[in-house]
């Protein structure tokens, strides 16, 4: 059959990783996972605890394309908490996961042709569902001064009717402040471009708390999800907030292309708002990976990392290293049984040169994994046995 010219997207190389360390675990090798960007911990106990008891008193059918009102007004509630921002309810929309929110940004943000900014390196399905809806992906190459964050700069003179940001970032960890969060919004509404911000990895931050747009302005979309700091991945509920005149449009489409976000993944999302003791103890495990990781990884050889100020990933710079970070996170598989993401998902021009480590699951399995990097990296000569 024919296929549509928006169908060509690029795979998602981080998933064809997870598949290469399958295979080899179902040979019988133990590999240590730092490919994947998912909390080794699952749902919080009350979440599952809270869907039990619901699916014990009643069948779980649709809830209106909104989301559910009682999980609408509980994220209005957090803005509050983490941010002191007073948010109506009525501008959150509940959606199947990040992904969900993409896809309805989208389609009722821009037409077929426009062209939208995102940093690079950064997550690379912004780049594919755009494609995919018949939009023009604008790679924005950021610099190490900048933090490989994008600055107002890179949007002059770009034609773009939409700019993407994301602090903390994926694959960096790295995180816009006040000023530099304000200078992009004010350049992207300076040249009538939509503002979208993506704060998947919000909660997910070890020395100052993230900025969320809605600080600095409501003209904006913000998108967050229950998969990172909430530790629900598999359970594909996520959220946005839109402007009050964006509501009703989100909403139609919405209910046309979901009808609505899983009900038994909304009730378990509602209770794990309030779980903060175990949602923060799952924060201790990723603070203590991250100085192993900061520590560990440098003496493995891997020397030039960008500043990980939340998420929980670390972001290097291999280029002593190698010119095909894919043969190279093969190797490293193959070799040391270490799985790790080549950085040409994120950074198609430069991430032959780059390779992303997340340190989201054990501590015993970060401790483990950089042994081992370690001991690679001193087997192929590019470091020497320890004193």
């Amino acid at each position: 059959m024919r296929n549509s010219t928006r169908s060509g997207v690029g795979p998602f190389i981080v998933m064809d990783v997870m598949e290469a360390a399958r295979r080899a675990e179902e040979a019988g090798r133990h590999v240590i996972h730092m490919e994947v960007g998912q909390p080794g911990t699952g749902a919080p106990k009350g979440a599952t605890e809270a869907l039990a008891k619901a699916m014990d008193q009643s069948p779980l059918g649709y809830t209106v394309s909104l989301g559910l009102p009682a999980l609408r007004k509980r994220v209005a509630q957090l803005y509050g908490e983490w941010y002191d921002v007073d948010l109506n309810p009525g501008r959150v929309v509940i959606t199947p996961g990040s992904s969900g929110g993409f896809l309805l940004a989208f389609t009722a943000l821009f037409d077929s042709g426009d062209r939208v900014g995102i940093g690079a390196p950064g997550y690379p399905s912004y780049r594919q569902i755009l494609r995919a809806l018949g939009l023009v992906p604008v790679d924005l190459p950021t610099a190490p001064e900048n933090r490989l964050q994008p600055v107002a700069a890179d949007i002059q003179g770009m034609g773009l009717k939409g700019l993407m940001v994301a602090s903390p970032a994926n694959p960096t960890g790295t995180m816009l402040d006040h000023a530099a969060m304000g200078s992009l919004i004010e350049a992207a509404h300076g040249q009538g471009a939509s503002f979208i911000s993506d704060e998947i990895y919000h909660g997910l931050e070890y020395e100052a708390k993230a900025v969320t747009a809605l600080e600095l302005t409501d003209e904006c979309y913000v998108i967050n999800s229950f998969s990172k700091y909430f530790s629900m991945t598999g359970w594909r509920v996520g959220w946005m907030v839109v402007p009050e005149d964006q509501v009703r449009v989100v909403e139609r489409i919405a209910q046309n292309m979901f009808i609505c976000a899983p009900h038994a993944s909304q009730v378990a999302a509602l209770a794990a708002m309030d779980c903060e003791d175990e949602l923060q103890a799952n924060l201790d495990v990723y603070r203590r990976n991250r100085a192993l990781m900061l520590d560990g990884l440098p003496k493995a050889g891997f020397t030039k990392i960008a500043p990980p100020d939340g998420a929980f990933y670390v972001y290097a710079d291999v280029s002593d290293l190698t010119d095909d970070s894919r043969a190279f996170a093969a190797e490293i598989l193959e070799k040391a049984g270490v799985a790790v993401t080549p950085g040409l998902d994120f950074d198609p021009q430069r991430g032959h040169t780059t390779l992303r480590f997340s340190y989201a699951r054990s501590t015993a399995d970060i401790q483990d994994g950089l042994e081992r990097l370690r001991v690679f990296m001193t087997e192929r000569k590019v470091i020497g046995e320890p004193a």
